[in-house]
């Protein structure tokens, strides 16, 4: 945990140096993007992924639902996270494809689990789906923030839901070095997974990381 921020702070730096070359990572199909945020995180934390997305060719959009708190943002169902996306759906007229960091990710998981109808791909960031919520540093601070109980049936049911196999393609970047969550929880054998060296927090920043979004999404269109 204690070396999480100057690694932060080394991503920014290789991101800059690497930022013009990421131009080359391979183009978009136009298809809508929905990113999500992780715990605490807003739509700004997310400004550079939705950039680097726009200018690859595909239609990048904000949740638009503030921080994220868990259930307190989203509802207890996932009510508000499901019409944001249904929002998008009608708007675009084509499935969303789901990006989502960390905590993002999980609910992109099981929102893609309740209307795989709406859901063309979904591509998780350092998301501990596949594992115990205490199998991670933070989650004291996410049952301050969020307000729900890691112990919670209801909480545990999702997560369940979440790792289960999902019926479209699906992509789960990770690292082994990850500060804040165990970083072999983010990935099954049921999805591609892509292992990146990054430090949890601002891991939407890393290079690596943005080159491997483009690159599963590149994949995802072939699928």
């Amino acid at each position: 945990m204690l070396a999480e921020l100057p690694r932060a702070f080394y991503g920014l730096a290789e991101l800059a140096a690497h930022w013009r070359a990421l131009g080359e990572n391979p183009r978009g199909d136009g298809r809508p993007v929905l990113v999500l945020p992780g715990l605490f995180n807003a739509d700004r934390s997310l400004l550079v992924l939705r950039r680097h997305l726009h200018r690859l060719g595909y239609r990048a959009y904000g949740w638009g639902l503030g921080r994220n708190f868990g259930t307190r943002t989203i509802g207890a169902a996932g009510e508000r996270l499901m019409a944001r996306i249904t929002e998008l759906h009608l708007v675009t007229g084509q499935p969303v494809t789901l990006v989502g960091i960390s905590l993002g990710g999980i609910m992109a998981r099981v929102a893609a689990h309740r209307h795989p109808e709406m859901v063309r791909g979904v591509i998780t960031i350092s998301s501990p789906f596949a594992g115990h919520p205490s199998a991670t540093n933070v989650w004291r601070p996410f049952q301050w923030l969020s307000g729900e109980r890691i112990d919670d049936p209801a909480l545990l049911g999702q997560l369940a839901e979440a790792a289960a196999p999902l019926p479209m393609p699906a992509t789960a970047i990770w690292s082994r070095s990850d500060g804040l969550v165990n970083g072999l929880n983010c990935r099954t054998s049921a999805c591609r997974a892509v292992e990146v060296r990054s430090s949890h927090l601002w891991v939407q920043l890393r290079a690596e990381v943005l080159s491997a979004v483009a690159q599963a999404l590149a994949e995802q269109r072939l699928s």
